[in-house]
């Protein structure tokens, strides 16, 4: 198997790894890095519970190659805190009860935060568009919307 050296920034610190060809980008992020928010559940990009932030663009782990990563930034839900300080949507999500088993709650955040970035001020549809490919069997979504609507206009 024919290794890779690459370069990254992962959740702000610089990364520089030796990968295969054919590593997922969920295997070295758990296994290598230790990122253990990014959730292997479906491993066919349907459920959303691997999501992480490729460059500020949501990504399934679970069918990215690890290459992918070279020369990209990378975020997982352990980069969203600043210190001891919640990012404000893992407040948002806390305050508005968007969490009960928390296993989709790291893809639900990372997509939540690629929406605010690249709207910050959705609607109720096209928050429910956009999280479409992240499953909760917990919530019912309502929690989950309400959070993002919340924080979309600036309220909590």
């Amino acid at each position: 198997m024919s290794k890779h050296k690459i370069s990254c920034i992962v959740n702000g610190q610089k990364v520089d790894m030796e990968v295969n060809a054919s590593d997922l980008l969920i295997d070295v992020l758990r296994d290598q890095l230790g990122l253990i928010s990014v959730k292997r559940a479906c491993d066919m990009q349907v459920c959303g519970a691997c999501t992480v932030l490729l460059n500020d663009q949501p990504f399934s782990s679970c069918t990215t190659l690890a290459i992918e990563m070279d020369g990209r930034e990378v975020l997982t839900a352990e980069g969203l805190a600043n210190g001891g300080e919640l990012h404000p949507i893992q407040q948002a999500f806390i305050d508005n009860g968007a969490l009960q088993c928390g296993y989709c709650t790291s893809g639900m955040l990372l997509s939540s935060l690629a929406l605010l970035k690249a709207n910050p001020q959705p609607t109720e549809e096209e928050i429910k568009h956009y999280l479409h490919g992240n499953i909760c069997r917990c919530t019912g979504y309502t929690s989950i919307v309400k959070a993002v609507q919340k924080l979309s206009v600036g309220k909590e």
